[in-house]
């Protein structure tokens, strides 16, 4: 893997409108925004060879809803682990995805943004948030090993 980006899912329907956090859908800003993430990677030429996302309801929404403005989008692989997930839970995941070109991780915070500070900056105590909807893309130089990646864009709705 060369490039990664990271996608946090867009703006949910607050939790007490379903009770259910992994049922919450998106809002109308969400879907919104969603679409907004989508056409930004199309814009600037970025489309993912692997697409992994969480199970939750916002996120396949948000990878469905951005992937439709992306030619030729693979299909996203849902994977379990996303979901909650700590920065070093999720290396492991992607550490069984270091074949592809390019991959697109849709998940949650705190873990996509202290993955990003985790391999940018070599630790993930020290992160600067990401907004529902915000894209980071990375490209790593060599192995997927924290402080061995460079912060190419970041973009928020």
């Amino acid at each position: 893997m060369h490039e990664l980006i990271l996608l946090r899912h867009a703006e949910a329907v607050p939790m007490e409108t379903t009770g259910d956090d992994p049922q919450r859908p998106l809002s109308v800003r969400g879907e919104r925004e969603a679409q907004a993430a989508g056409l930004w990677l199309a814009a600037h030429g970025l489309r993912p060879d692997r697409v992994l996302c969480s199970p939750s309801r916002r996120t396949d929404e948000t990878t469905r809803l951005a992937l439709a403005a992306i030619d030729n989008a693979p299909v996203p692989q849902q994977a379990d682990e996303i979901y909650d997930a700590s920065p070093g839970e999720l290396l492991a995941l992607l550490d069984q995805h270091a074949d592809a070109g390019t991959v697109l991780l849709v998940g949650h915070n705190p873990g996509m943004e202290r993955l990003v500070a985790l391999l940018v900056e070599g630790r993930s105590d020290e992160f600067r948030g990401m907004p529902p909807g915000a894209l980071a893309v990375l490209h790593l130089d060599g192995a997927l090993e924290p402080g061995n990646a460079r912060l190419d864009a970041f973009w928020s709705p």
